[in-house]
C-alpha cells in the first residue's frame, strides 16, 4: 500500500544554512516531503540578468538549478533524508521511512507548467509539487507570514488569515506575485511560517499545540471561483 505524503513544505533559501539545518532535523520522522529555495545563489542569478540581460528561458533554468544545489547541499547534512528526481522517487523514499529532498529541474524541464518569468520562484514551483500528490503545503521563511505592506515600513500591519483572492492585488509579500494564482488555479490553502522557528512548523503539520501561540499566515483558497 502506497503512503500518501502529508505535507510539501518549501524551505526558503533565505533560511540557508543554519535555520534550515535546524528545521530538517526538526522535522525527523514527519511525512513531508521537501522544497528548497534558491536562496543566494538565485539571487545572484537575478542580480546579473538586471545587470546584464539574459534570456528568459536560461534564467528560469538557472534558477531552478539553484534550487538543486541548495538541495544536495542540505541533503548531504542528514542520514533520514534522501534526494528524489521524480514524485514516483519522493513517494518510494517517504514509504521507506525517509524524507524526500526534491531536486525540482528535471521534473519542472518535463512538465514545465509555469511561464518563465521572474514571478515564479520555488513558492509556486512548491504549490505545484503539492498538487501532483495532492498534499498540503507550508511555506517556511524568514518572516512570520505576510504583511499588509514590508513589515519594517510604518503602518505594516500582519495578517494571519487571507483569502488567497485578495492576494492577487498585492504587489509585493513575502511569497512570489505568482504564488496566488498558482494557488487558485489548483483550488489549494498554504500556511506561510517563520522558518527560523521549527517547533513552530511542526507544531502546524502535526496539528498538536496552541496555533494562537505564535504568528503564521493561513491562505485560505475558494475551490469554487475561477478566475
Amino acid at each position: 500500500m502506497i503512503k500518501i505524503i502529508d505535507w510539501v513544505i518549501k524551505i526558503g533559501g533565505s533560511l540557508f544554512p543554519e535555520s534550515a539545518i535546524s528545521l530538517i532535523n526538526e522535522l525527523e520522522g514527519t511525512n513531508t516531503l521537501l522544497v528548497i529555495g534558491g536562496g543566494d545563489f538565485a539571487n545572484l542569478i537575478r542580480k546579473y540578468d538586471m545587470e546584464i540581460g539574459f534570456s528568459n528561458d536560461v534564467t528560469h533554468e538557472t534558477a531552478i538549478n539553484s534550487m538543486d544545489i541548495l538541495a544536495k547541499l542540505l541533503n548531504d547534512k542528514f542520514n533520514f533524508t534522501k534526494l528524489a528526481k521524480t514524485i514516483n522517487q519522493a513517494v518510494k523514499i517517504s514509504n521507506d521511512g525517509q524524507i524526500p529532498i526534491l531536486l525540482c529541474s528535471e521534473l519542472l524541464l518535463i512538465e514545465d507548467p509555469f511561464e518563465h518569468t521572474w514571478d515564479v520562484t520555488s513558492d509556486s514551483i512548491a504549490a505545484y509539487i503539492s498538487h501532483l500528490i495532492n498534499a498540503k503545503l507550508l511555506i517556511a521563511t524568514n518572516v512570520n507570514g505576510i504583511y499588509t505592506r514590508q513589515p519594517t515600513l510604518e503602518g505594516s500591519k500582519f495578517i494571519k488569515e487571507i483569502d488567497v483572492k485578495k492576494l492577487l492585488t498585492f504587489e509585493e509579500s513575502s511569497i512570489d506575485l505568482m504564488l496566488p494564482s498558482t494557488l487558485i488555479r489548483f483550488e489549494s490553502d498554504c500556511y506561510i511560517v517563520n522558518g527560523n522557528f521549527p517547533k513552530r512548523v511542526l507544531s502546524i503539520i502535526t496539528n498538536q499545540g496552541n496555533f494562537n501561540a505564535f504568528p503564521y499566515t493561513y491562505i485560505k483558497g475558494d475551490k469554487k471561483w475561477k478566475k
